[in-house]
């Protein structure tokens, strides 16, 4: 593999543990980003006989109750707070699920190097399930860990003191990689050494500004 002109060298000698996100991380973001604003609305308008630019209205403001929270990333309250089947909803559209670009060849990568490899997401269990189904990483993870298993968001500092604890990770020797900025900054105020953003989360949106976070597009940059 050519190495991408755009590369970014990391310390990986000074590096034990690598800190995975998975929606819009590993996975392409638009399987999420789809289901949320437009199948997701579709289904809620016919449900209660609404227009569909009401239905994003009514969906937009019941999210932006809980943003940030474990209940915004939790399909079980979505499903008891919408009486709607939400895991059914996504298994129809599945199709959407995929990996980013080069996935697994910088896993392949880091297996090379002997990092120990940790999925850190705050999707709910049976999302991970169901996207595993698809596009199945697991084989190369020591752990796969969800926020909902810890009782935080990785919003949240307490988060973070859980996971280290948990599974005996060394902050000051970890690489942490993720496309959400409030994340982002939880991690690196926490202590986690090296920070990195996803730019590209969503294949078929523009970039996101990553700043003050270096952020790659593709895996390949991160691959000497």
């Amino acid at each position: 593999m050519q190495k991408n002109e755009l590369s970014i060298s990391l310390p990986w000698g000074q590096i034990d543990t690598v800190l995975l996100d998975m929606d819009g991380t590993l996975l392409d973001l638009h399987f999420d980003n789809h289901f949320w604003l437009e199948y997701l609305p579709f289904h809620y308008s016919k449900k209660h006989s609404i227009s569909l630019d009401e239905s994003k209205k009514q969906l937009e403001k019941l999210s932006s109750e809980v943003k940030g929270t474990l209940n915004w990333y939790c399909l079980d309250y979505w499903q008891d707070k919408l009486e709607i089947d939400i895991v059914k909803l996504k298994e129809d559209t599945d199709d959407k699920i995929d990996f980013r670009p080069n996935v697994i060849n910088f896993l392949d990568y880091l297996k090379s190097k002997n990092k120990r490899i940790i999925l850190a997401t705050n999707a709910h269990p049976k999302a991970i399930e169901l996207k595993l189904l698809r596009a199945d990483f697991s084989e190369y993870f020591a752990e796969l860990s969800s926020s909902h298993d810890l009782g935080y968001p990785k919003e949240e500092r307490k988060y973070w003191e859980i996971l280290i604890k948990q599974y005996q990770i060394d902050p000051k020797r970890s690489l942490f990689i993720d496309d959400s900025l409030s994340v982002l900054d939880a991690a690196s105020e926490f202590g986690i050494a090296y920070v990195l953003g996803i730019s590209t989360p969503d294949s078929q949106k523009p970039a996101i500004n990553c700043s003050p976070y270096t952020s790659i597009h593709d895996f390949t940059q991160l691959i000497c």
